[in-house]
């Protein structure tokens, strides 16, 4: 099943998690896996490092596991700044030995004291290379707020276009906490010719640490409700962490109500977030009409 076919019968609502440090074994992502399950979502990504700080192999296992075992459609992540042509085709071919045939292409971070080989420079690059390499659905990231090393947002949107004529069938944001942010994205795209689903990256953040270094990366600007929020719950944890399911779960209904094409939760791994934002937004999403 191809990630492009369900934006046309539904808002589609998937997760995103990552594989386990080096240092440990996979199995470790094996019971959130298996609770995540239980949440049917449309679709789980899984990361993989951009310069090979991540485990590749444990990535696509996990995303093989996924398919096979836990019958959830999966989608890999596949950074290219940092490989060659040759990595990335050892990449595509254990992919398509997996059977799993939905990718998220990205340039990925540039990573300090890495060699970067001149094969990709941009997404859309790999986008077009990937396109010539096998019947993949290729999906790939935007940014509300422009991507940090855009100049504005407007050059942004026409290097996201590029990347749509390249072949990319569907987008995910990246993660943003002011709505009005991501519609008028959604605008200016759409004005561009960027003529593809959409789906809104929600992160719902639970300790003061992952929103210091979610706003260092992404540079994902905080609005006043948000700030108030953290300030006011910051020195206890739990009540910080339910806060932050609130704060997740009403950008979602709003975005659900302004009719986004979907929604996907960065879950870092927590499957307990994931399960009270599912509860919370299921009835909605039965309700939810076709995009």
């Amino acid at each position: 099943m191809k990630i492009t076919n369900l934006f046309r019968d539904r808002m589609v609502f998937s997760f995103e998690i990552f594989p386990p440090k080096k240092t440990s074994p996979v199995e470790t992502i094996y019971s959130t896996l298996e609770a995540l399950q239980d949440l049917h979502p449309d679709f789980i990504s899984v990361t993989l490092g951009a310069g090979g700080s991540g485990n590749g192999t444990n990535a696509i296992a996990i995303a093989r596991r996924l398919k096979e075992e836990y019958d959830v459609l999966p989608m890999a992540h596949v950074p290219c700044i940092h490989r060659t042509k040759e990595e990335i085709d050892n990449i595509l071919n254990e992919l398509q030995d997996a059977g799993i045939e939905n990718v998220l292409a990205l340039r990925g971070d540039i990573v300090p004291d890495t060699p970067v080989p001149e094969d990709f420079s941009h997404a859309s690059e790999l986008i077009a290379y990937i396109q010539e390499k096998g019947d993949f659905d290729i999906g790939a990231a935007c940014y509300p707020e422009c991507h940090p090393s855009a100049p504005n947002l407007d050059v942004d949107i026409q290097h996201l276009k590029e990347k749509v004529d390249a072949g990319a069938t569907h987008l995910i944001t990246q993660l943003f906490f002011d709505n009005e942010m991501f519609r008028d994205f959604r605008y200016q795209a759409q004005r561009a010719g960027v003529n593809v689903p959409i789906e809104a990256g929600i992160m719902p953040v639970t300790n003061r640490k992952q929103i210091e270094r979610m706003v260092t990366m992404c540079g994902a600007s905080l609005p006043r409700k948000f700030t108030k929020l953290v300030q006011r719950f910051e020195d206890q944890p739990e009540a910080l962490r339910d806060a932050g399911i609130a704060y997740a779960v009403e950008q979602i209904v709003d975005l659900i109500t302004d009719g986004v094409d979907g929604i996907h939760v960065y879950t870092m791994n927590n499957s307990y977030v994931a399960r009270k934002i599912t509860e919370a937004v299921s009835g909605i999403l039965r309700a939810a009409p076709i995009c």
